[in-house]
């Protein structure tokens, strides 16, 4: 997550993320799912400008930016409505950490997507870090990151994980983070297809394996290996569920199995599906044959390492 600052404007710019690992282990008491995983960040940012507000209001509006409204008419649906209100998680998570704080100070707050919704890319969680990122510099707190964490973890389970989304193993709902070393860039191609899906569906339709596998062996090929040795553990426990509920999910497993990829899986529950490419160049041309293939919004992505950055002329590259 990196900051900006401009006079008196904070601008966060929030990354997506994917799941190369991601095994699901049993059902808690408290409904949801013991996981493990392994998460990486993007270069797709969701940008959240943030302004204090010495009345103490909270104010939020929303757009798209330009190039990235979906076109398919469900997500337009959703789109025009994107809660600008409590229900979004920048609005809970500025009222949460003012609950938290005992304070009153506001907000103005504007934000620009360009992380598809429903999608399994993490866009309203690093959007929910942004703002807690933010308020904290805003509002003069200067909290630790370990004392943001649990305020983190009650948004959402993938919150904590966008405070600082170095390439990590992330445990329990994805609360508890392992930083691991990623030796060098993953070149991705990234498909989001016509129809999302509900994170809450795909996990209800999600039966654990009876035999666990480990993430060790992707850590290993994370630390030690290339794009290939990590294409080849690539694991999404969720991904049977999802196929059984979007159609999207297996045909897209399909187109991608024409390309020279190192490997390729949906992301978290979905429904985006990405592809390990072998380098840039390689991964513009898959992505130019997918889009003539007419599958959804098309992205080439690639991992790389964030730092929480003050410097107002500096952005994510």
């Amino acid at each position: 997550m990196t900051n900006e600052c401009t006079s008196s404007q904070l601008r966060a710019w929030a990354p997506a993320k994917v799941n190369l690992f991601l095994e699901v282990l049993a059902r808690r008491e408290d409904g949801y799912h013991e996981i493990e995983t392994l998460m990486v960040a993007v270069n797709l940012y969701d940008t959240l400008d943030f302004v204090a507000d010495a009345e103490g209001s909270l104010r939020l509006t929303c757009q798209w930016a330009v190039g990235f409204r979906p076109r398919d008419a469900s997500a337009r649906q959703s789109i025009d409505s994107i809660p600008a209100g409590e229900e979004n998680l920048v609005v809970q998570a500025v009222q949460l950490l003012r609950q938290e704080a005992g304070c009153r100070h506001g907000a103005r707050m504007h934000l620009c997507k360009r992380i598809p919704a429903a999608a399994g890319l993490g866009g309203a969680s690093s959007d929910a870090a942004a703002a807690l990122l933010t308020a904290n510099r805003a509002w003069r707190l200067n909290w630790p990151l370990e004392r943001l964490t649990p305020i983190a973890a009650q948004l959402g389970s993938d919150v904590p994980f966008f405070l600082q989304p170095v390439p990590a193993v992330c445990r329990g709902r994805g609360e508890r983070i392992e930083p691991v070393e990623l030796a060098g860039p993953l070149h991705l191609v990234i498909v989001r297809p016509p129809t999302g899906l509900a994170t809450g569906e795909v996990y209800r339709q999600c039966r654990p394996a009876d035999r666990a596998e480990s993430v060790r062996s992707m850590v290993s090929a994370l630390r030690h290996g290339g794009p290939a040795a990590i294409g080849d553990r690539l694991l999404n426990r969720l991904q049977p569920a999802a196929e059984e509920l979007n159609e999207w999910i297996e045909r897209l497993r399909h187109e991608l199995d024409r390309f020279d990829l190192y490997g390729h899986q949906m992301s978290g529950s979905g429904s985006s599906y990405f592809g390990i490419c072998q380098h840039a160049r390689h991964a513009r041309r898959v992505a130019e044959r997918l889009r003539l293939r007419r599958l959804g919004r098309v992205i080439c992505a690639r991992t790389d390492r964030f730092s929480r950055c003050h410097d107002a002329s500096s952005r994510p590259r």
